[in-house]
C-alpha cells in the first residue's frame, strides 16, 4: 500500500527555509537575519508587515551587514541559534567614494564701489 508521502520525493519533515536581511554580523560564526512577511488582517483584509529574527550559523564569517541571505531550519546549536545559512543570494550594495560633481565654472562679477559724495 502507497501513501501520499511515498509518491513525492521530499522527505517527511522538509526543512523550512526562508529569505532575510542580515541585520547584524558582530558575532563570531553567526549573524542576525530580519525576515518579513504579509500577514492579511482578518478585519479588514489589509496586508500588514511582519518581522522575525533569527540567529543563524555562518560558519565561514561570509554574510556581511546587509547581504540578503537564505537560512533553513536544523537541530538546535545554541541557547538561540536554530538556523544557519544555505547561501548569499546578494551582496549589499557598497557605495563608492563620494565624487563631488563640479559645476560649470561661473564669471565673478565685481560689486560696483559706492561712490564717494562730496
Amino acid at each position: 500500500m502507497m501513501t501520499d508521502n511515498m509518491m513525492t520525493d521530499k522527505p517527511k519533515s522538509a526543512r523550512k527555509r526562508v529569505r532575510g536581511v542580515v541585520k547584524s554580523d558582530k558575532m563570531d560564526k553567526t549573524v542576525t537575519v530580519v525576515v518579513e512577511r504579509l500577514v492579511r488582517d482578518r478585519r479588514y483584509g489589509k496586508y500588514i508587515r511582519r518581522k522575525s529574527t533569527f540567529a543563524a550559523h555562518d560558519p565561514h564569517n561570509g554574510a556581511k551587514e546587509g547581504d540578503l541571505v537564505e537560512i533553513e531550519s536544523t537541530r538546535p546549536l545554541s541557547k538561540t541559534k536554530r538556523w544557519r545559512v544555505v547561501r548569499i543570494v546578494r551582496r549589499r550594495a557598497v557605495p563608492g567614494p563620494a565624487v563631488a560633481t563640479l559645476a560649470a565654472p561661473q564669471e565673478v562679477v565685481a560689486e560696483p564701489e559706492p561712490e564717494a559724495q562730496a
